[in-house]
């Protein structure tokens, strides 16, 4: 390939994928390859973290096709016609490896290690007390759906007044949140991308996760699993709602599961006592 068609394939393909990426979803290319909006309380720190990965990632390599495409031209073969050999193991090649292994060891594995476990034992592993009336989940996930449930009026789980919706969870905000998850059949993961967070739901086992958000709307839910041939369906909706309209919907809600629960339907039972 020439350089002229070389050039040509470049620019086609700079002005042709981003077209491509973002084609019939009504957005721009920006919006497609930044991340959706974080709703929630601690998610800044997942984005930081995130972040903070990518750059030091880009400055390193960075200097490796400094070094690369640098030497390739200081050594280019019109430039030295007698090639040089080397085995790198002469004192300076030795300490500059050193020096760079060093660095991306202790800025990139070293600091991630440090944040990420600063911020699991300070925030993440704090689950929410008793005193702070967190809104409680149980989460069932079974092919090609996910089911919630509420404990009802008599606050105990996996009775007849729990309130059970498919593909539509409903929470407040300034409130602590806390999910528990099983599933019927395969694993499955819970991923909620406006609050950073996921979490899979294995059969046979309970599994959780807490959060709090900030922002009222409605936001997405997916499976981040590959759970079968349908996986694509593993899609729901997270509807937050100030604190004041959650109560009102829940008490609606309440009313609708004293009236449509049905006590003979085993496959409504499917909760579990409350754990932790």
């Amino acid at each position: 390939m020439n350089r002229k068609v070389f050039n040509l394939v470049i620019i086609l393909a700079v002005l042709i994928i981003p077209t491509v990426l973002t084609a019939g979803d009504g957005v721009s290319f920006w919006d497609a390859i930044t991340p959706p909006e974080d709703i929630s309380v601690n998610g800044h720190l997942i984005d930081w973290l995130f972040n903070y990965t990518t750059i030091m990632n880009i400055i390193f390599f960075a200097f490796v096709c400094i070094g690369l495409f640098g030497f390739s031209y200081l050594y280019y073969y019109k430039r030295h016609p007698k090639p040089y050999y080397t085995y790198g193991n002469k004192k300076s090649h030795i300490l500059v490896g050193t020096i760079i292994g060093a660095l991306v060891f202790v800025f990139i594995d070293m600091n991630i290690t440090r944040v990420s476990s600063n911020d699991f034992i300070k925030v993440f592993i704090n689950w929410p007390k008793e005193s702070e009336k967190p809104i409680r989940v149980e989460v069932m996930a079974q092919q090609w759906a996910w089911t919630f449930r509420y404990a009802g009026d008599d606050g105990v789980f996996n009775t007849d007044d729990d309130i059970i919706t498919v593909n539509d969870l409903r929470l407040p905000t300034n409130r602590k949140v806390t999910l528990q998850f099983s599933s019927k059949d395969v694993i499955h993961a819970f991923y909620l991308p406006n609050v950073r967070r996921k979490v899979d739901a294995m059969p046979g086992r309970i599994s959780r996760m807490w959060f709090e958000l900030r922002k009222t709307g409605v936001f997405d839910i997916a499976c981040a699993e590959m759970c079968g041939a349908h996986h694509y369906k593993m899609q729901a909706k997270m509807t937050v709602y100030s604190e004041k309209d959650f109560e009102s919907w829940r008490a609606t809600a309440q009313k609708l599961a004293y009236s449509t629960n049905d006590q003979e339907n085993l496959d409504s039972y499917w909760g579990w006592p409350w754990k932790y």
